[in-house]
């Protein structure tokens, strides 16, 4: 290629990586769905949309190494707390049975169904364990399922690509060394191969400890320290034995994120922004390297493979993993519903096919075909019913608001219990003991302490919640809240603004939008509640009554939007709206 190829197809890949993954959230999609096929069709309509010839040999270290940075993030995200009783035991039963029953699956139908020898069947079946936080996320996001689901499903997804990678480099090295042929699999390999992972793992550690404890980098330098850390050691460990480097990341992430003194800058805009790209560029690369030739003769049999897969391997698994335990049959039927393939399946689909390929092993060329296959039809199946199918079941949590709201004066506590009324899930936190019982005593429900544990740790995450409302007296509270717990909450936090004469430390000069105006801020609300005035939900269609603020709009299909200092809300027929005014107001629901 010329110098203005690779420049061009360059240009190229980071643009379709981009472009799909903002089309797929105009479209309320899983990424995936947009990033496989557009990459296919650019690898297939150009010249230039070739990473494997932009790059050469480096492309496959560089797709492990990106991979690793992945999975870093991946377990910065998972929280040991959750990783107990039930949780635990289903996670590693999902992970032993999945393995054999998915692998033992492609091993059997493999050379019937595919035509490939059973060494090829073998590195099919050991490619297709993983699935992968990249593609579960994001449908449990799009469903909402209950936390216990989806922490069996995040910490299965994030866990079994590490272990996926190390089965499928021990079964590569022994097949190769066995003369290119099945039954070879060394176990002592394997085991060898977790240890490299678990001490770069440590080591990764270790190097962060230094970075961000002892020298207490910023969030800047401390983010770069993180990147570097990751790909050092993984690289680092993959000299050593393939594909360790994916769990050396995640035990880093793992450790960073649970154990206790790390002053972590973690999962900042930077970063996550970078691991986006990341997963948009590997998706639109490794589908770009299929070539449509490649792809025809498997589409059949690996339609075939995917149904089972589907609808026999998978609730199987589901099945055997959640027997004696309290998981409910709902809750077993949507596990059992959901697993599927992601990056590490096709990363390392990549580097065997290749590698097996130049090793002379016949029927090599279809391992990256078929798990392309595998990945589409898995993604495309469970992202169109994945919705359907937990509502049907039960378990995916309504449309409708969960706000959080923070605070356990008088006010706070009538304000929740009129959106309550308003038909929203709500939940309350106080710190004090005085605020808790008021709030229990109005028939709230209280949430559990780790919000303070999120409003220190950004790792920590308000699963379920919609929205965080700050609504303390503490006015330098609601302020560095509001801030530090961006990343803690599915959607938007809002503060009440500070009194114009507040004497606050950090509160008067914070910049972002506060709740409800500069005329309702917090001393306004409590005053004006003092003085008499209530909470009311009041149809949007009728006038609003005279002496009366618009607080929220509650819309038709359950989602609640504040009024700001930055905008107003416009209501429509069929919208409710809180209000704040004088009692008695004809034909309104008062709440006190």
């Amino acid at each position: 290629m010329t110098e203005d190829d690779i420049l061009l197809g360059t240009g190229l890949t980071v643009l379709l990586a981009v472009g799909s993954q903002i089309f797929a959230s105009r479209l309320r999609i899983p990424a995936l769905i947009v990033l496989l096929p557009v990459g296919f069709a650019a690898g297939a309509l150009t010249d230039v949309v070739h990473p494997d010839q932009l790059l050469g040999e480096a492309f496959s270290p560089l797709v492990s190494l990106s991979v690793a940075i992945i999975l870093y993030d991946a377990g910065l995200g998972l929280d040991l707390r959750h990783l107990k009783g039930a949780t635990r035991k289903v996670v590693v039963r999902l992970m032993v049975t999945g393995v054999l029953l998915t692998w033992g699956t492609v091993l059997a139908l493999g050379p019937a169904l595919l035509g490939v020898p059973l060494a090829v069947a073998s590195v099919i079946g050991v490619v297709l364990v993983v699935s992968g936080p990249t593609v579960v996320g994001p449908l449990l996001d799009h469903v909402r399922p209950s936390d216990k689901v989806r922490r069996i499903l995040v910490w299965e997804g994030s866990l079994i690509d590490p272990v996926g990678g190390i089965l499928g480099a021990v079964a590569l090295h022994s097949i190769v060394s066995g003369g290119l042929q099945a039954g070879h699999f060394r176990f002592g390999s394997f085991v060898a191969g977790i240890a490299v992972g678990l001490a770069g793992g440590a080591v990764g550690a270790a190097l962060l400890w230094f970075t961000l404890r002892v020298l207490r980098l910023g969030e800047t330098l401390g983010t770069l320290a993180q990147l570097g850390t990751v790909v050092v050691v993984a690289a680092g460990c993959d000299m050593v034995f393939a594909d360790t480097g994916l769990i050396a990341a995640i035990i880093a992430g793992l450790t960073v994120a649970n154990v206790p003194g790390f002053d972590l800058p973690a999962r900042r805009p930077f970063f996550e922004t970078l691991v986006q790209l990341i997963i948009g560029l590997l998706f639109i690369a490794i589908s770009a390297t299929v070539a449509p030739k490649a792809v025809v003769p498997v589409l059949l049999p690996t339609l075939v493979l995917v149904a089972v897969l589907v609808l026999v391997v998978r609730p199987l698994v589901a099945l055997v993993s959640t027997a004696g335990t309290d998981v409910v049959a709902p809750e077993r039927a949507f596990i059992g519903w959901l697993a599927p393939r992601g990056i590490v399946a096709a990363s390392t689909a990549t580097t065997f096919s290749a590698s097996l390929a130049a090793a002379g092993l016949r029927g090599a060329e279809k391992i990256l075909p078929v798990t392309f296959l595998v990945i589409v039809g898995t993604v495309v199946v469970y992202a169109l019913t994945v919705r359907p199918v937990a509502t049907r079941l039960g378990i995916a949590r309504p449309e409708r608001a969960r706000p959080l709201l923070v605070g356990g004066t008088p006010w706070v506590v009538d304000l929740a219990r009129t959106l309550r009324g308003a038909g929203l899930d709500v939940l309350m936190w106080a710190g004090s003991v005085q605020d808790r019982n008021r709030i229990e005593e109005a028939g709230i429900e209280l949430a559990a302490g780790e919000l303070v544990s999120a409003a220190t740790d950004p790792q920590a995450r308000l699963e379920g919640v919609t929205a965080l409302y700050l609504l303390t007296d503490d006015d330098d509270f609601n302020a560095l809240a509001s801030i530090v717990m961006a990343d803690s909450v599915e959607g938007p936090v809002h503060r009440i603004g500070p009194p114009p004469d507040s004497r606050g430390v950090v509160a008067p000069y914070t910049v972002g939008d506060t709740l409800f105006g500069p005329e309702l801020v917090r001393h306004a609300v409590a005053t004006r509640y003092a003085q008499g005035a209530r909470f009311h939900v009041w149809p949007a269609a009728d006038p609003t009554p005279p002496g009366h603020e618009t607080l929220f709009v509650v819309r038709g299909d359950g989602r609640l939007e504040p009024v700001t200092g930055a905008q107003a809300v416009t209501a429509v027929a069929g919208d409710a709206l809180v209000l704040l005014g004088p009692v008695p107001v004809p034909g309104a629901p008062v709440h006190g």
